[in-house]
C-alpha cells in the first residue's frame, strides 16, 4: 500500500521504503474535531430543512418532502462516485479536502438564502386561505446551486471519513486494532452528538430566533471543522489511491463472460487458476458453489500466459479463483442490501410527515408558553438509539451468547431482521396516533390554526414520542447492523466501496419515498376519500399512508428472511489473517 511522503523516512540509503509513522490518537483530536464540526454543519444545514423550504420558499409540504427526499437521495448516491474516485484518482485526504470545502461553501451559500431578501420569496400571510407567491426561478436555481454544494461535500465525507481515521493506526499491531474498534465507536457517538445537538439547540434558533443565524452556525462550525483538519496535514497518514475495487468486479465479469462456453470439470475449484499477489490484503477465501458461471473465468486456456511471478499476462483474458470469490461476495451481498435498504423508506416517514405532524400538535411543555420545535421530535429516534445500543452490547450480547455460542449473540442478519420487524411495528404505531390526532382535532376545541397547516388539535406532541423511539431501536439493529454486515462479508480492499454502499441504500429509499408521495398524491387527490396528503393533515388521511408503508414493509420483511435463508457468510480459509467472525450459513 503506496503512502505519501509526508511521513518520516528512514535514514540510511537512498532506495529505502519511506516508514510509515502511525501516529494514532495523537492526530484524532484533529480528526474527531473535525468529524465534530463538520456533521454539526451538515445536519445543521439539512436536518430543519423540510421546514424551512414550507415557511421561508413557501413550498407545498408534498413538494418540501419530495425535495427534502431528492436531495437526501443525491446526496447519498453521491457517495459511490465519491468511492470511486477516491480509491481510483485522489486518495482519501485529497478527497476529504475537496469536499470538506464544498460543504463550507454550500452552508455559506444557504446562509445567503435567508440572509438576502432577494433570494428568498416574500413572506406569506397569516390569515387563513390567504395566496403565497412562490419562490422565483433565480431563487430556485440559487437553492438548488447551494444544495449541489452540501451533496459535493456530503457525498465527499461519508465513505472517507471512516477509513482515513482507521488509517492513522497501525492495523498489524494489537494497539492498532485496538484504536480502529474505539475509533469507530468515537465516529457513531460524534455522530450521534452532532444530530441531537443539530435537532434541539440549532433547530430551536432556527425555528424560533432567526434563519439567518441559525443557518450561519453550521457555516461557521465547517469553517471550523476544516481548520482543525488542516491543522493537522503534517501528521496524518495519507494512502495513496490503489484502484478502484469496480475495475476488479468488472474485469471478472468481462472475462467470465468471454469464456462463458467454457465447460467446468468437477464441483470442486481443482484445476482454476490460483494466484495470489504476495502484497494482498485481502483474507484468502475458500471456493463456493453459488455463481459458478464466474468460475469459469479462472479456467486458463494455452492461449493465457503468465509472468514470472505466476500473476496473469493479461489480467482481462483470465482470472484467479481468489478474484472470482471477492466478486461472489459481492454479488451475494446485493439482495440482502436491496432488502435491508428499504428499511430507510419508513425510517424517512418519522423525519419528513412527523414533523407535519408535531406541527398541529399540542407541543406546548406543561401548561408553559414554550414550545418544542417541529423538528425537535425525531430527537427521540436519535435517544432511543443511544440508549438501546449499550443496552444491546452490554446487556443482550452477553445474555444470547450464552445460548447460541456467538460472540455477537446473533449473526448480522438477524440484527437487521428484528430491525426491520420494528421498523414495521412503529409505522403501525404511528397510524393509530395520527388517528387519533385527528380524531382529538375534529371532535374536540382546538388550539388555533398552524400557519398554511390548519387546526392545531389538542393531542400532545408527546404522543409521538413511542413511534420515533421504535423507529430509534430499529435504527440501532438493521442501520448499524447493516453497517457492520457490509463491513465484515466484503473483502478487504472493497470496504470503501461496502461503507458507500450503504449510503446508496439510503439514497434508493429516499428516491422511492419522493415516487411514494407523489404517487399517492396523485392517485388519491381525486378519489372519493379524498387526498390522504393535503396541507392541512386534518383533512387527509395520513394513517392510511402510513398502514400502505407498513404494508410494503411487511412483503420487504418476507422478502428478505428468505434471501437470508439463502445467503451464505464469507469463509475465510486463512482465519489468522482476519479477526472478524465468520460463517458458512446465515440465519
Amino acid at each position: 500500500m503506496e503512502v505519501e511522503k509526508t511521513q518520516e523516512n528512514i535514514t540510511g540509503k537512498e532506495n529505502d521504503e519511506p516508514k510509515i509513522v502511525y501516529r494514532g490518537w495523537k492526530v484524532m483530536p484533529f480528526i474527531i474535531g473535525n468529524e465534530t464540526f463538520e456533521k454539526l454543519g451538515i445536519v445543521g444545514s439539512s436536518s430543519n430543512l423540510v421546514i424551512y423550504l414550507t415557511t421561508v420558499f413557501n413550498m407545498k409540504s408534498i413538494t418540501a418532502a419530495t425535495v427534502v427526499n431528492i436531495y437526501g437521495g443525491t446526496s447519498n448516491f453521491g457517495t459511490i462516485v465519491a468511492a470511486f474516485l477516491c480509491d481510483s484518482y485522489f486518495g482519501r485526504y485529497k478527497t476529504l479536502s475537496f469536499a470538506m470545502i464544498a460543504c463550507f461553501l454550500g452552508s455559506v451559500a444557504m446562509d445567503l438564502t435567508a440572509v438576502i431578501n432577494q433570494l428568498h420569496p416574500d413572506k406569506c400571510a397569516k390569515e387563513i386561505g390567504s395566496v403565497c407567491k412562490g419562490p422565483s426561478i433565480g431563487q430556485i436555481m440559487f437553492l438548488a446551486g447551494a444544495m449541489v454544494l452540501l451533496v459535493i461535500g456530503a457525498g465527499g465525507i461519508r465513505p472517507c471519513n471512516l477509513p482515513f481515521g482507521a488509517d492513522q493506526f497501525d492495523p498489524k499491531t494489537k494497539e492498532g486494532k485496538r484504536g480502529i474498534e474505539s475509533f469507530f465507536n468515537w465516529y457513531f457517538f460524534t455522530f450521534t452528538f452532532a444530530q441531537m445537538v443539530s435537532l434541539t439547540l440549532i433547530v430551536y434558533v432556527q425555528s424560533n430566533v432567526s434563519w439567518s443565524i441559525g443557518l450561519a452556525i453550521p457555516a461557521i462550525l465547517m469553517l471550523l471543522g476544516c481548520i482543525i483538519f488542516f491543522a493537522g496535514s503534517k501528521l496524518y497518514v495519507k494512502v495513496k489511491a490503489s484502484g478502484s475495487p469496480i475495475h476488479s468486479i468488472t474485469r471478472v465479469i468481462v472475462v467470465a463472460i468471454k469464456k462463458r462456453r467454457l465447460k467446468l470439470v468437477g464441483s470442486s475449484s481443482d484445476g482454476l487458476y490460483n494466484y495470489i499477489a504476495k502484497d494482498s490484503k485481502n483474507s484468502k477465501l475458500s471456493h463456493t458453489k453459488q455463481f459458478r458461471c464466474l468460475d469459469k473465468a479462472a479456467i486458463q486456456t494455452p492461449d493465457d500466459k503468465l509472468n514470472i511471478d505466476g500473476s496473469p499476462a493479461n489480467p482481462w483474458n483470465f482470472c484467479s479463483i481468489q478474484q472470482v470469490e471477492e466478486v461472489k461476495c459481492v454479488i451475494r451481498v446485493l439482495p440482502v442490501w436491496l432488502s435491508a435498504a428499504l428499511f430507510y423508506l419508513a425510517y424517512i416517514q418519522q423525519t419528513t410527515y412527523t414533523i407535519f405532524q408535531s406541527l398541529q400538535s399540542d407541543r406546548r411543555l406543561g401548561s408553559g408558553t414554550f414550545q418544542i420545535p417541529a423538528a425537535t421530535y425525531t430527537v427521540f429516534l436519535m435517544l432511543g438509539m443511544t440508549i438501546f445500543i449499550p443496552i444491546y452490547d452490554r446487556v443482550l450480547v452477553p445474555f444470547l451468547r450464552k445460548y447460541t455460542g456467538r460472540d455477537g449473540g446473533i449473526t448480522q442478519l438477524q440484527r437487521v431482521g428484528a430491525g426491520l420487524f420494528l421498523c414495521i411495528a412503529s409505522m403501525m404505531v404511528s397510524a393509530g396516533v395520527e388517528q387519533h390526532r385527528r380524531n382529538v382535532a375534529l371532535t374536540r376545541p382546538t388550539l388555533g390554526f398552524a400557519p398554511r397547516k390548519g387546526a392545531i388539535s389538542s393531542m400532545s406532541g408527546m404522543c409521538l414520542i413511542p413511534q420515533l423511539v421504535l423507529m430509534g431501536i430499529g435504527d440501532a439493529l438493521a442501520g448499524v447492523g447493516q453497517m457492520e454486515f457490509y463491513y465484515k462479508q466484503f473483502p478487504e480492499n472493497m470496504r470503501s466501496f461496502a461503507g458507500s454502499l450503504y449510503y446508496c441504500g439510503i439514497g434508493l429509499a429516499s428516491y422511492l419515498s419522493s415516487f411514494l408521495l407523489s404517487a399517492v398524491h396523485d392517485v388519491t387527490e381525486g378519489s372519493r376519500g379524498g387526498n390522504w396528503l393535503p396541507e392541512d393533515l386534518n383533512k387527509g388521511r395520513l394513517e392510511y399512508f402510513y398502514y400502505f408503508v407498513a404494508g410494503v414493509m411487511t412483503l420487504n420483511f418476507a422478502y428478505f428472511l428468505l434471501v437470508s435463508h439463502w445467503y451464505r457468510y464469507k469463509d475465510v480459509v486463512d482465519k489468522d489473517k482476519s479477526c472478524d467472525e465468520f460463517d458458512k450459513v446465515s440465519v
